[in-house]
């Protein structure tokens, strides 16, 4: 049964990338035609109604494509015995659905349509380097997983990282659109996203709604440390690097309220803690060394 559970999860992940590729294309041509400038034989309520419905099958395309991974992520688990967040391999594809379903929860409060280019492109790349380089079939957990910790400590990472990173590319989109308008107007395309001040209010409130989601889950991996080690802090790469992250959008989140910071200088420091969680996830893991050694390959 194991096994079938297996294989019914790598054929869902499969279908899941087909299904964003889809989603990828069309938004790709949603893009494409919002930057054609309709003449007088096509009205702009012609060229709006294409793009609209464009744009909608685009939608439903991700949020079906959600659906898909979370039934495969689900599969995973349940082919193993376990959560799916014993390596690399489990914590890349629920890391891209965290990623996804970030994106697809703003998107009920948010115009951020436009963010689903980017979007599609993230997840198929971290789906397609998890099925070629990170996969591992479905294996019992080292001992020092065996927790409910696991449960609760993981979740909480990794919903944070996806909203961090969704909020990590809205910052990235505010700083190429500044860039663009410090050397003159937009292009057309580029026209029919939000100010810049929307993208840096929405950055914010991306960040401030999450941080003390990752305070608790940085705090709860203190707890299952002392549970397993003995200890509540030692120092190790992977939970140095969980604080430097903790530090970095702390230090946002200050710059913002207290001094003030808004703009480009914000969008900066959001990247950079960013940049620091992406380490973290990445290098740490895979190739970093210490008692989290068994998260990597």
């Amino acid at each position: 049964m194991s096994r079938t559970w297996a294989y019914l999860s790598n054929y869902l992940i499969y279908s899941a990338m087909a299904v964003y590729t889809l989603s990828f294309f069309a938004h790709a041509l949603e893009t494409a035609w919002a930057v054609k400038i309709p003449d007088s034989s096509a009205p702009k309520t012609l060229d709006y109604k294409r793009t609209e419905k464009v744009a909608r099958i685009a939608t439903a395309m991700m949020i079906l494509g959600f659906l898909l991974l979370f039934a495969g992520v689900i599969a995973r688990g349940l082919s193993a015995g376990r959560v799916p967040w014993g390596n690399m391999y489990e914590f890349s594809i629920t890391g891209a659905l965290a990623f996804s379903g970030a994106y697809l929860a703003a998107l009920r409060k948010y115009d951020l349509r436009w963010l689903g280019l980017l979007v599609s492109i993230a997840v198929l790349l971290t789906l397609g380097t998890a099925v070629a380089v990170l996969y591992r079939p479905s294996a019992p957990l080292v001992p020092a997983l065996k927790s409910t910790w696991l449960v609760i400590h993981v979740s909480a990472a990794i919903i944070s990282g996806g909203v961090f990173l969704l909020a990590n590319t809205v910052a990235a989109a505010y700083l190429y659109l500044d860039a663009m308008e410090a050397k003159g107007e937009r292009t057309p395309w580029a026209k029919r996203l939000p100010s810049l001040e929307y993208l840096d209010q929405l950055s914010y409130r991306l960040v401030a709604f999450v941080f003390p989601l990752w305070t608790f889950a940085v705090i709860a991996g203190a707890i299952w440390a002392e549970s397993a080690w003995g200890r509540y802090w030692g120092w190790d790469p992977k939970e140095t690097w969980a604080f430097i992250t903790w530090v970095a959008y702390a230090a946002y989140l200050h710059a913002r309220v207290t001094v003030g910071w808004r703009g480009r200088r914000a969008a900066w420091l959001c990247l950079f803690a960013g940049s620091t969680f992406l380490f973290n996830y990445v290098y740490i893991n895979i190739w970093g060394t210490g008692k989290h050694t068994y998260s990597g390959l």
